[in-house]
């Protein structure tokens, strides 16, 4: 049974910075990344407990799937998938345990 997905006004924001930053140097590459992103999301409709649990949280239903070198974290819920945050994978997540709170 598929679930919604929703995206939160941070993770909307990630993502158009993730295009803005890698158009600097390749337009073509940048859709491919954000393409990705929205193809991997949207999966997640269908099989929502496919990512991992985020490591540095250990919150069963805040998850994480990669897409490159990004990590699309979410959290579950009954009926919805709520996308939180698209970071790359460098990044620390100290700055982002508020998205989890809310």
């Amino acid at each position: 049974m598929a679930v919604r997905v929703s995206w939160s006004a941070e993770a909307l924001d990630d993502v158009d910075e993730i295009a803005e930053y890698i158009a600097k140097d390749s337009l073509f590459y940048a859709k491919a990344v954000v393409e990705k992103i929205r193809a991997i999301s949207r999966s997640l409709a269908d099989f929502p407990e496919r990512g991992r649990i985020v490591p540095e949280w250990s919150i069963s239903d805040v998850r994480e799937r990669f897409v490159y070198s990004y990590r699309l974290i979410y959290r579950l819920s009954n009926n919805e998938v709520e996308i939180l945050a698209v970071i790359h994978g460098r990044r620390q997540l100290d700055d982002m345990e508020d998205r989890v709170n809310e």
